[in-house]
Formats: C-alpha cells, structure tokens, sequence
C-alpha cells in the first residue's frame, strides 16, 4: 500500500513506512466490519439519499481512494465520517487521516486544521504525535523565501520543537530535529542579510544588533562564522577594539580553519593588535551559556 508520495519539504523517506502504515494498519481492520446500509431509497423516481452508511463503511472507503491516489475523493469521504459520527472512534480515525490526505495533496491550510482539532480532541492517543508532526511539517513546508518576512518560519519553528519537546522518543523526533534546522538556518540567513545592508548603509549599531541575534540564539546555523566576522567588521568601524578582538578570538578558537576567520585575523591585525579574548564582552558569555566555547 502507497501511503505518502511527497514533493519538495516532504516527510523524510525513513519516517514513512511505521507512521503512516501503522495508522492506516490499524484503521484496516474496520474493513471487515463495514455494513451493508443501502445508500438509496427510490421515490418519485428520484434518489434520495439516506445519511445513515455506518461509519466504518464511509471511512474504508476513504481508504480505498487514498490507495487508488484519488486524494479528493478521499478527503471527502473522511470528512463525511468526522460530519456525521462526529463522537465515534471511525470519526477520530478519519480526523487524522484528513490531515494526512490533505498534507499529500497540499492542501496545507486544511491539513493543519485537521491536525490541530486532533490533537486538542484527542492529546493523549498514540497518534497525537503523528497529528503534531503532520502540522508541523505542513508548517515548514510553506517556509517562504529568504528575502520575504518570515514570521511562517517562527510559527514552523515553534511547531517542530513542540514535536521534540512532547514526544522526544517518538520516532517522528529525529526527523522534526532535521527540519528545525533548516528552519533556524532560514531564520539566520535573514538576519544576516539584513545586517549586511545596514553594514553597507554605515548603520553600524544596527548591524551589530541583527549580528548579535545569530551569534545568541542560532549558534549551530551555518551562518554563525560569518555573523563573528561582521561583528569584527563592525565593532572596528566604530573604534571598539576589544569586542572585535574578541568576536575575532571567539572565531578562531572555534571555527580555526573558517576562511571568514583568516579574514578577521587579518582585519585586526591591520590595527597593529592580534585576536584576544575579553571574558566580559558579551561575545564571550554567549557562547559559554550555550556550552560553546569561546576561548
């Protein structure tokens, strides 16, 4: 059975098969319990229809669409239950895998709404942690560029590291913890960006500010290297020696081999002075209190 056959951002490749199949697993064993209800009464020559199919029956046929991918019609079907066995267990089944079909789809707004009513429902089922990583990553998939305002990417942020935090042993953890890096990452970039706008418009002090934001709270991104050289940059546009001798030290004690730290060795060395760590600025306690070390 095909269950997720995902685009760019999609659920990792090895969190597929015990989530998402143990769900639908699961959910399976209704089949043999699915009814016979007639669907139709004939009056005046007419259909009507009857909106008393067990829920079981509906809910497997959702199933049976998901597989043929006809994610529509599937979506339908799930909702049909959730509409009218709202307080049976087909009902709580059939919420997640609305989630589930409209995440493949990409239909993100209603994958995420499903997600949440699960999960307010239903906190404490086994399959909550799945609901959170479905909203999480419906989330970070719609992460939008760099250059645009990235409050999406907060909101994502906050989602993933509540899959860390409720559910650390679930095996959708490993998986949340790749994403929340990329997200962070995303986050740096843009302060980065906008620091080095502020650099070339001479707003020193406010370079330092969006430096500062990365060197704080997105040490393990990638851009951590280069935010210390701006610092050095910066702080020796303004005459402030020790705090660039400082971001420079803190650089080259933990990135030695970084090509931004052989720049900012030989920025500082220009001035006539070499790296040199201050322990009260505020570049060196930064790191100490995230267990880096600055020196």
């Amino acid at each position: 059975m095909r269950l997720l056959n995902l685009s760019q951002g999609a659920l990792p490749e090895h969190n597929r098969p015990r989530g998402a199949v143990r769900l639908v697993a699961l959910a399976m064993l209704g089949l043999s319990l699915a009814g016979c209800a007639g669907l139709f009464d004939k009056k005046d020559d007419e259909d009507i229809v009857i909106n008393d199919e067990p829920a079981e029956k509906i809910y497997n046929e959702g199933l049976t669409l998901m597989n043929k991918e006809d994610y529509d019609a599937a979506a339908k079907r799930f909702e049909d239950v959730d509409r009218q066995q709202p307080y049976s267990e087909w009902a709580r089944k059939a919420l997640l895998m609305m989630a589930y079909v409209n995440y493949t789809r990409g239909e993100y707004t209603e994958c995420i709404a499903a997600a949440k009513r699960y999960i307010a429902l239903h906190p404490g089922s086994p399959d909550a942690a799945y609901a959170q990583f479905l909203l999480a990553s419906a989330m970070y998939d719609q992460i939008p560029d760099v250059t645009r305002d990235q409050q999406g990417t907060q909101a994502a942020i906050q989602a993933l590291q509540d899959v860390v935090r409720k559910y650390p042993t679930s095996e959708y953890a490993v998986s949340a913890k790749k994403k929340l890096t990329v997200a962070q990452d995303q986050i740096a970039g843009k302060e980065m960006m906008i620091g080095r706008y502020y650099l070339e418009q001479r707003n020193y002090t406010g370079a330092i500010n969006r430096f500062k934001v990365v060197v704080t709270q997105y040490q393990t991104t990638r851009h951590v290297e280069e935010a210390l050289y701006r610092l050095t940059e910066a702080y020796m546009a303004l005459g402030i020696m020790p705090e660039a001798q400082t971001s420079a030290a803190v650089l080259g004690y933990n990135f030695p081999d970084s090509p931004w730290y052989k720049d900012a060795y030989k920025l500082v060395q220009s001035r006539g002075v070499d790296p040199k760590m201050n322990e009260a600025s505020w570049i060196a306690k930064a790191f100490k209190k995230m267990g880096l070390s600055a020196g």
